[in-house]
């Protein structure tokens, strides 16, 4: 069955299902392309800036950070670290703050995979319900048997392709919202792991700065 075949058979609820693939496919693109930069750079960044702060230079990590300010790690650490003498609270409070202004760009079209997953198989449900009203309106009750009960019955399988085609569009998008899914929550724990370790380095290095102050007065 060829692809003008299958719109026919499928009636008018395979342009939505159409328009949700193409929607779809696009998204999942620049999902892709978004947590293919993320994986590649940002572990080897923060790791790098992490060091440069163990070694007291905040201006290299500082400068680091700035570099690579599209990854959302640095700026959660850009936030904090850009602020003027700040106590371990304040400091702490940055770092979640921005963590949680970052959950929306990691999330990012999740709602809208849920829409399509949620919609494509009620709209191929709906095709085939439409399908079997007009398949069941041209059948006569005394032509049972006759030349019309054939093409009943290939209405009636012909029908079935939205449902089909709904049932593919949702099962395709959940496999990859479920992948996005879990790369944000590798990423959540990412987030408080190493901002932990920035937390505890800052710490450290304000109590030692509190100590030395104190043993010149």
């Amino acid at each position: 069955m060829g692809i003008q075949n299958l719109f026919t058979a499928g009636g008018v609820v395979m342009w939505p299902l159409l328009a949700f693939s193409v929607l779809g496919v696009a998204l999942i693109i620049e999902r892709i392309k978004f947590w293919v930069r993320i994986n590649q750079r940002q572990s080897r960044v923060v790791r790098d800036v992490l060091n440069l702060y163990r070694l007291d230079n905040v201006v290299g990590a500082m400068d680091k950070l700035q570099k690579n300010a599209d990854l959302p790690l640095a700026r959660i650490f850009l936030a904090a670290l850009e602020l003027e003498e700040p106590n371990p609270e304040e400091f702490r409070l940055a770092l979640e703050s921005e963590s949680q202004a970052e959950i929306p760009v990691l999330k990012r079209f999740q709602n809208l995979f849920e829409t399509i997953i949620s919609l494509a198989p009620l709209l191929g449900l709906l095709g085939t319900v439409l399908g079997l009203i007009a398949s069941f309106a041209s059948l006569n009750l005394g032509d049972v048997g006759g030349s019309k009960t054939a093409s009943v019955t290939a209405g009636i399988s012909e029908a079935l392709v939205s449902t089909a085609a709904g049932l593919i569009v949702a099962i395709f998008i959940l496999l990859f919202a479920n992948t996005f899914r879990g790369l944000y929550q590798r990423q959540i724990a990412l987030i408080q792991e190493y901002g932990g370790q920035l937390e505890l380095l800052y710490r450290r290095r304000y109590e030692k700065g509190e100590k030395t102050y104190a043993s010149t007065r």
